[in-house]
């Protein structure tokens, strides 16, 4: 199972936009992202996860972030993808800037 997520033209704050950009605390991303690939396989029978998420400049369509999961059984491979993005949303110190004509700001939510 793999979902990839792109730079979209409006966000819930704003229409037009026409490229994001990522900032990280990259060592503590790492690690976050670490564990919560680790409670994917201990909640899950997971044979792989692999997990990307692009820092700097994205331009409008491009992809952001990838979350790829392998298991046996789609059963196990669709919640643990989810779960996988939803906790790097949630928890890793990833943060997004929306830029569109006229001017840029973070979002509150990456």
């Amino acid at each position: 199972m793999t979902f990839t997520g792109t730079v979209r033209d409006h966000s819930a704050e704003h229409i037009g936009v026409t490229m994001l950009s990522y900032e990280a605390y990259e060592g503590v991303a790492e690690a976050k992202i670490g564990e919560i690939v680790d409670e994917a396989f201990a909640q899950w029978p997971l044979v792989a996860v692999a997990v990307g998420h692009r820092i700097g400049d994205v331009a409008l369509g491009d992809p952001t972030v990838v979350v790829a999961v392998s298991s046996a059984h789609r059963v196990d491979a669709f919640p643990a993808a989810r779960h996988v993005i939803d906790e790097l949303k949630a928890r890793v110190p990833i943060w997004k800037k929306e830029h569109w004509d006229g001017g840029a700001e973070w979002s509150p939510g990456a």
